[in-house]
């Protein structure tokens, strides 16, 4: 959200949600969440009772004051300060332009993509227009141990940069450049703290 064009309507998404710790760059614990028509009628005409009481959108619906209904019913407290902080990334975003960012976002990931691979590093996803602008996943160079790298990093810049999930585990580095951090500056620390990682971490001559 606010990283890449995302069209909900147009491509047909009945649910979709994100993070504010992301691209918005809020305080994490908030969840920008939207549903379409076809959802909310699944939602409101659903036959049986929701199993979570946490997760019963209806009732969410009605605490949200998004039933339509003149009373509201309480479900849980808000965290009113987090929603503050929310708004105000949205205001920001708002300012920015949101086709400014998607290009923004774009332009930075093509710079720390070609920096990668003058370093002889490899991307995981191989097609170019399948990448997101958000999240560069890097082949975990071979000889190393990617813990290792990690955890160097971590130590000496002070950059958190992440291991795959799932089947990408152990076969991948993992890198955000989301919100504030999607600039050519930042792309320059995290190429010099690879630079470094490479240059000192052990790598096995088998």
């Amino acid at each position: 959200m606010g990283g890449a064009p995302l069209y909900m309507d147009k491509q047909g998404i009945d649910i979709l949600y994100s993070g504010s710790q992301k691209v918005l760059n809020a305080p994490p614990g908030t969840a920008p969440i939207s549903f379409s028509e076809r959802a909310c009628q699944k939602v409101f005409n659903r036959k049986t009772k929701p199993v979570s009481f946490f997760l019963d959108m209806t009732w969410l619906a009605n605490y949200w004051g998004c039933d339509g209904k003149p009373a509201r019913i309480y479900h849980h407290t808000a965290p009113v300060s987090a929603f503050y902080s929310l708004r105000e990334s949205l205001a920001i975003l708002a300012e920015q332009g949101l086709e400014n960012s998607w290009q923004r976002h774009r332009e930075v990931a093509e710079y720390f993509h070609e920096g990668l691979e003058n370093m002889g590093l490899k991307l995981f996803v191989k097609n170019k227009n399948a990448r997101l602008p958000t999240v560069t996943t890097i082949v975990a160079p071979p000889g190393y141990d990617w813990k290792e790298i990690t955890s160097y990093i971590m130590k000496n810049h002070n950059l958190e940069i992440s291991g795959g999930l799932g089947p990408s585990v152990g076969q991948v580095l993992r890198v955000g450049l989301m919100g504030g951090n999607s600039s050519k500056a930042s792309v320059d620390m995290v190429l010099e703290a690879l630079r470094d990682a490479l240059r000192y971490c052990h790598k096995s001559k088998v």
